[in-house]
């Protein structure tokens, strides 16, 4: 029986802990403007794609931030992690929400503007 507080948990009987994306490269090289005006498209049509406003804002901030932020935040949002970069998630109503590999981190591939 579940509580208030109570999370999806791993095998091991603990919440799924966000790690790095793997390292990825684009098919084109990308400059940082490009790669933003790639990102900022995303997060501005990412609600479209279903799910609550306030989980696709969660997992924005937590994209843009640091590892350890990242998991306070999407834990304090109750966000269920199931893939440790954040590629694939769900909130607690079971709504899936996938983010692309430029949300989550920069291509090896990336050129100076």
């Amino acid at each position: 029986m579940g509580c208030v507080g109570s999370s999806e948990k791993g095998v091991d009987g603990h919440q799924k802990k966000i790690k790095k994306p793997k390292v990825w490269k684009h098919p084109e090289s990308l400059t940082r403007a490009q790669l933003k005006q790639m990102r900022d498209e995303f997060w501005d049509t990412a609600p479209h794609y279903g799910g609550q406003k306030e989980i696709w804002d969660a997992l924005r901030a937590a994209a843009e931030a640091e590892i350890s932020l990242a998991q306070l935040i999407v834990d304090s949002a109750g966000v269920i992690v199931t893939s440790e970069d954040l590629s694939t998630c769900y909130d607690e109503r079971g709504a899936k929400y996938d983010l692309p590999k430029y949300v989550l981190s920069e291509p090896t591939n990336l050129k100076d503007d």
